[in-house]
């Protein structure tokens, strides 16, 4: 079965101006998942934007791409709305979907994910959650029953790094999740999404500490 990889990478972004090229160890963030796309068992890797800029470095650096229309890349444009685009152009039969903000993804995750399709419609990347979680200054928890970790059920974060479809499931469903769902278990430290500066001196320790090895 055809399998390809999806990167969006919009021109525009609220948080962090020119996000998906900003420098993050001294390489264009964009590079870090395209690189482990074309190390990993899919066929073709593309990248999706709006901006002549990004498509232009990502044809450079090897993979495919695809000039999103501005009605699909705005502020108010959602993921889903670039994958059924790209679904409509390219053909495939299952659609790895990566996010550019997750450079401490490997190839190996990828290729796992892609073999977990064997026995789900769908893939999503996690990581084990420990914490306890509040929302508008109330606790998700018990206070007057605070369980310790090894006592508390198990529960995930999604990543948002790694996302695994099928075309025919993507299509009919119009969501990246559908069907029977398989969790792809990631360690934190490959975990982390940039958002914000912050975030960026985060991946860039973990980044550095990696080129050491």
């Amino acid at each position: 079965m055809k399998t390809v990889t999806i990167i969006p990478a919009r021109g525009g972004s609220k948080g962090i101006k020119n996000k998906n090229l900003i420098k993050v160890s001294g390489q264009p963030l964009l590079k870090y998942v395209v690189a482990e796309s074309l190390r990993s068992n899919t066929n073709e890797t593309w990248v999706s934007s709006d901006s002549d800029k990004i498509l232009s470095y990502a044809n450079n650096i090897g993979a495919k791409t695809l000039k999103r229309p501005l009605e699909f890349s705005d502020d108010y444009a959602t993921s889903e709305s670039a994958l059924l685009h790209f679904a409509d152009k390219v053909d495939f039969e299952i659609l790895v979907f990566i996010q550019a903000t997750s450079p401490l993804i490997i190839s190996e995750d990828i290729n796992k994910g892609i073999n977990m399709m064997a026995n789900y419609d769908s893939v999503v990347s996690v990581v084990e959650n420990h914490q306890l979680l509040w929302s508008n200054n109330n606790p998700l928890y018990e206070i007057s029953n605070r369980k310790r970790r090894q006592d508390s059920s198990q529960s995930y974060l999604e990543t948002g790094g790694i996302f695994i479809t099928t075309k025919s499931g993507l299509i009919k469903s119009r969501n990246r999740i559908n069907g029977k769902i398989g969790l792809l278990k990631l360690p934190k430290i490959r975990s982390f999404d940039i958002d914000t500066i912050d975030d960026i001196e985060v991946v860039e320790a973990i980044l550095n500490d990696r080129k050491k090895k």
